[in-house]
């Protein structure tokens, strides 16, 4: 009976070390789910942060910008011709686009830091990728139905931060100055209140060739401020914003036409 009483607690001890030791490893287990799911739903704030002077600063974009002109320029020099006193606060560049090296005009017209959004595929690119997350690049489908760039974007204008747009969608291989604009920056603007800056590449960029940049002044689309507006009048807002890069375009045209008649 004493023998069968000594097993009895033994196996009684063994059983709840055995639990002790399931409950231990069940805790940890779940403590671990919670920070793995808290480190999914964590994700990394896309606006810029604020120096005391109250520049938005992008470390790698302030290094880009004092290493890669100088590379660049000689070989693809540039021009700017317009209104290149760019303001501190929120700002859409809105640019029309011929190749990956637009991405420099609008860099180079500011010192705060500023979101290109550009497509998705981009990020897989190795390097380009990379270089993207960490100047904080808002990333699109191509398409234009992503609705988190929108919200994005809107977050990072109300932080004061600038963006760059490119409405075309995709690199210009015709011989028009200028494609159709995929809808989006006049919502942008006008959600956030936020000036248009229009950048105008006036033809591709080519080797050992002056490329001109016409920078024109900041339009603000204040018709369309709180209201609640059609797909047609948002289509009439994007619209307004192409003539007037085309008009730009025009205009700059003019200006080279009278200077080459006066030689």
């Amino acid at each position: 009976m004493t023998f069968e009483c000594k097993e009895f607690r033994k196996y009684n001890k063994d059983n709840e070390r055995i639990l002790d030791k399931a409950k231990g490893s069940a805790v940890e287990n779940i403590q671990k789910e919670k920070e793995i799911k808290q480190k999914k739903g964590k994700k990394e704030d896309i606006t810029f942060r604020v120096n005391k002077k109250g520049r938005h600063v992008v470390p790698l974009l302030d290094f880009l910008r004092c290493v890669v002109p100088p590379i660049y320029y000689p070989l693809m020099p540039y021009r700017f011709f317009g209104n290149t006193k760019i303001k501190g606060g929120a700002a859409i560049f809105v640019s029309n686009h011929f190749s990956i090296f637009d991405i420099i005009f609008p860099g180079v017209l500011t010192w705060d830091g500023v979101h290109y959004i550009s497509k998705k595929e981009n990020a897989d690119v190795p390097v380009l990728g990379a270089v993207m997350r960490k100047v904080k690049s808002i990333l699109a489908n191509r398409d234009g139905s992503d609705v988190r760039v929108l919200l994005d974007s809107l977050k990072c204008l109300k932080n004061g931060d600038k963006i760059v747009i490119y409405p075309e969608g995709t690199r210009n291989k015709t011989n028009q100055p200028m494609m159709e604009f995929h809808h989006g920056a006049a919502l942008m603007a006008i959600k956030a209140k936020a000036p248009i800056i229009p950048i105008v590449i006036y033809k591709k960029p080519r080797f050992f060739h002056v490329t001109h940049v016409i920078v024109g002044d900041p339009m603000e689309l204040t018709e369309y401020y709180d209201k609640k507006l059609s797909e047609q009048e948002l289509a009439e807002a994007d619209n307004k914003i192409r003539n007037r890069m085309l008009e730009l375009h025009r205009q700059h045209t003019e200006y080279l036409q009278s200077k080459k008649q006066k030689q």
